[in-house]
């Protein structure tokens, strides 16, 4: 799900595709073209919003390819038309079965008509298997609207009739987030649940997600910032499961599902598959296997058994992408690569091998001792024995110092010479890690980003946006 707003519009949220449906290349649709599809995707899907149907949940499996995955096949399908007034008293009924936080606004839908400005296409923030989101503007501590660029800005998400996720993931995530408040979860200001309307209303994200960020921007997100990313988000996961009231299972950890703040603070979305996590005295919640190729532990995929060990897994898969700069699946890859951790796997346990796991786009500026300390910890965390991962408490401490460490690999002998072969074997640097900029009088490069004062790493960001960090975040 994406709630922010970071280049392209639709580039924080995984659109989710039936069976048969081609997975493009994220590179080749760009621009207008990508935005246009959105649009006229959203378009249609915001015309039916007028329309009287309601009731739809529909699950689908799909193929190995990075998108939902959801094992039992016939999805229910439900499809009426309603009088006004069965579609009252069926609002009031639905109302009542939501156990609504008293801190949550409730809107109408006149309301977020008036403050995305009628839904229209610049508003347009993206859309996924729920339905479009789109940007508006509230009054600070109300539900009216105002004038763009004023009060509060908020994503408001609507659900598409036709879509792949229905009504049972609306009342889920209103009843969730509407409970659970913490600096790692997006906020949830409020909902509308009006005739057969269903929308619900966030705070707004203005770096999107982490997904965009890792896979479809040109330049590369600097090291520190990654590790603050991956820390925010495990803290997210903690909460869910050692530290709410009622423990949580997510089951949809991933990097579309990770968004970023202005100081690319992580904060985790998109509630509608989390579960509760079993009673004491039971070890695993028996359900339907979904969530995402690539990201489901394995133990769940064959069972059916969720435990919270299967986010720590989630985690992992995200963690490795995050070292990578690789996604979880994909077919683009050469044979024996589409699979990310099965890729990685033989390099995790090697101390001199693991530097080939790492993304060559950092060209070197990262820290050993860091990405070593990353690389055990996600081998820690994708063991195949879900009683071997460690609690996410755990690894939020293993985390703490790694977006600190200055040790950069570019200054490293080993690094440099493993470099230097590397690039060797490949004239263009294709298959290598690449230095990349000028080359001084005594032979060596000088990286492409900027060097600050206290000798870390500026964030290449600071080339085109005057309020981005530096790579520890801090303003």
């Amino acid at each position: 799900m994406g709630l922010g707003g970071d280049g392209l519009k639709g580039d924080s949220w995984n659109a989710k595709k039936g069976k048969g449906a081609k997975e493009k290349d994220d590179s080749v649709e760009t621009g207008c073209c990508f935005k246009l599809r959105f649009i006229g995707s959203c378009i249609s899907s915001r015309s039916k919003v007028d329309n009287s149907i309601s009731g739809i949940s529909t699950h689908e499996s799909k193929s190995p390819n990075g998108t939902s995955i959801d094992r039992p096949a016939g999805a229910e399908i439900l499809s009426t038309t309603t009088s006004n007034a069965e579609s009252n008293s069926s609002s009031f009924k639905l109302e009542d079965e939501l156990k609504v936080s008293s801190r949550l606004r409730k809107f109408t839908f006149n309301d977020l008509k008036l403050a995305t400005r009628n839904f229209r296409p610049e508003s347009l923030l993206g859309e996924g298997g729920f339905g479009c989101v789109f940007k508006g503007w509230i009054e600070e501590n109300g539900t009216a609207p105002v004038k763009p660029g004023t009060g509060l800005t908020v994503a408001v998400k609507t659900l598409n009739h036709d879509g792949l996720q229905g009504h049972k993931e609306w009342m889920a995530e209103v009843n969730y987030l509407g409970d659970l408040v913490h600096p790692n979860l997006v906020k949830l200001i409020g909902y509308c649940i009006e005739d057969d309307q269903r929308l619900l209303v966030y705070e707004f994200m203005p770096r999107g997600s982490l997904e965009n960020h890792l896979f479809r921007r040109s330049l590369p997100l600097p090291w520190s910032i990654r590790m603050k990313i991956a820390l925010g988000a495990a803290k997210g996961l903690a909460f869910l499961h050692e530290e709410a009231e009622k423990p949580v299972i997510y089951r949809d950890f991933k990097t579309s599902n990770i968004l970023l703040d202005a100081e690319y603070n992580a904060k985790l979305s998109d509630f509608g598959l989390a579960k509760d996590a079993p009673d004491e005295g039971k070890t695993h919640v028996s359900t339907r296997v979904m969530g995402t190729y690539g990201y489901a532990a394995p133990e769940y995929v064959m069972t059916g058994h969720l435990t919270s060990k299967s986010d720590v897994y989630s985690f992992g898969v995200v963690l490795l992408e995050m070292l990578t700069g690789r996604r979880s699946m994909d077919k683009n890859r050469p044979n024996g690569e589409h699979n990310l951790v099965e890729w990685a796997r033989p390099h995790l346990g090697e101390r001199r091998r693991f530097y080939r796991l790492i993304d060559p786009r950092l060209e070197g500026h990262f820290s050993i001792k860091g990405a070593q300390k990353a690389a055990h910890l996600a081998a820690r965390c994708l063991s195949r024995d879900s009683k071997v991962r460690p609690l996410m408490s755990e690894v939020v401490e293993a985390l703490k110092p790694l977006p600190n460490l200055k040790d950069m690999a570019s200054s490293s002998y080993y690094f440099q010479t493993l470099q230097a072969d590397r690039v060797g074997c490949s004239p263009n640097g294709k298959n290598g890690l690449k230095t990349q900029g000028p080359v001084s009088r005594n032979g060596q490069h000088h990286p492409r980003s900027l060097s600050i004062p206290n000798g870390s790493l500026a964030s290449p960001y600071h080339q085109f946006a005057h309020n981005s960090p530096k790579p520890n975040g801090k303003p």
